[in-house]
């Protein structure tokens, strides 16, 4: 089933974004080789495809996993996580319907 992971950053969360970027990226490589991620991406801060400075606000991952016990895992085992990008993490159900 698809799961949607709905992250909110710390304010000023940029440059610890950066500095866990790599690490959080191969672990979204690793769902997209096995043909388990859906999309993934930040929010920017601002309306802006290029947020610069003002940075991001959080993130949306949508995947496959097993069970909700499993997303919530990979969720929770995130190099934002530990990084402490990100102040909450929902993780909910997600059915797609288009396209």
């Amino acid at each position: 089933m698809w799961y949607a992971i709905i992250s909110e950053d710390v304010a000023d969360s940029l440059n610890l974004r950066l500095d866990a970027r790599p690490a959080h990226l191969q672990r979204l490589e690793q769902l997209k080789q096995q043909g388990r991620l859906l999309l993934a991406g930040p929010h920017p801060a601002i309306d802006s495809h290029d947020p610069g400075d003002a940075g991001f606000s959080g993130s949306l991952v949508v995947a496959e996993f097993d069970s909700l016990s499993d997303a919530q895992q990979w969720a929770d085992d995130d190099p934002y996580v530990a990084a402490g990008v990100y102040q909450q993490v929902t993780v909910k159900p997600f059915k797609k319907v288009l396209p």
